[in-house]
């Protein structure tokens, strides 16, 4: 029983295309999109893009679907909200956000963001792959959408502030970011997850980034799952009513 609920999990993440994007400079983005049911190219849709953690980094174009790939292929969501999803893979050399690890004598890990830097080559072949090609496909462009878990949680403040009027609604989880972004920060609402007793990425950097974006004029809630580590995209992802609340959202 449970070797056919893999297999069919596996096919049914079949449903999202391989593609690989090649930006200017050279780099390749290899990333995943599914397609709503009975596509119409005709038919403008939104378009959510959705970014994985630094674990499923590298180039074989199936590990960013691990974590939320099958929430978007469950039947029942993919009739309920048609629409384009994209989940990007980082390369293994890189990282979506531009943040430095340090460490104190007892090996405490604290992480240093600075947006004041050039995007990574990884930001930078996204924020190239969005415009280039996703924002010039039929898409609505008051309902464009942006979701990441961990390093994809960073990922998605710092894409947001690198592109501020472009998506109505952005979901970082277990993520932090640089609370000097916050006034590029405005544009989306905001939804903000983060486990209580996250040992890898600490929740005080969720609260910390929902201060600045509340501070700066923004719309945000945050939500702390009690007793839930570093893997809360699994409250994320059974939440009710997350996708009604993401699609329902326009600039």
């Amino acid at each position: 029983m449970c070797v056919f609920s893999l297999n069919t999990m596996a096919q049914n993440l079949d449903l999202f295309e391989k593609k690989v994007y090649v930006s200017p400079a050279g780099d390749s983005l290899p990333y995943r999109i599914l397609y709503p049911e009975n596509y119409n190219p005709k038919k403008k849709y939104p378009l959510l893009i959705v970014l994985h953690g630094a674990g499923e980094r590298g180039n074989n174009n199936t590990a960013q679907l691990v974590h939320g790939g099958s929430l978007f292929v469950n039947e029942a969501n993919r009739s309920a909200f048609p629409a384009i999803v994209v989940f990007p893979q980082c390369p293994a050399d890189s990282y979506w956000s531009n943040v430095t690890f340090r460490y104190d004598d007892k090996g405490k890990r604290t992480f240093v963001y600075d947006i004041y830097n050039p995007p990574t080559k990884a930001m930078s072949a996204l924020m190239s792959f969005i415009q280039a090609d996703l924002l010039k496909r039929k898409i609505e462009s008051k309902r464009v959408y942006v979701m990441g878990l961990s390093m994809g949680g960073m990922g998605t403040y710092e894409l947001v502030y690198r592109m501020p009027k472009t998506f109505a609604a952005a979901v970082p989880i277990c993520g932090g970011g640089d609370i000097r972004s916050a006034a590029n920060l405005t544009k989306p609402v905001w939804r903000i997850y983060h486990g209580e007793v996250d040992d890898v990425v600490p929740p005080q950097l969720s609260v910390d980034m929902y201060d600045a974006i509340v501070l700066a004029g923004g719309k945000a809630t945050i939500k702390i799952y009690p007793g839930v580590n570093h893997g809360s995209w699994n409250s994320v992802f059974a939440e009710p009513d997350l996708l009604q609340w993401i699609f329902k959202q326009k600039k």
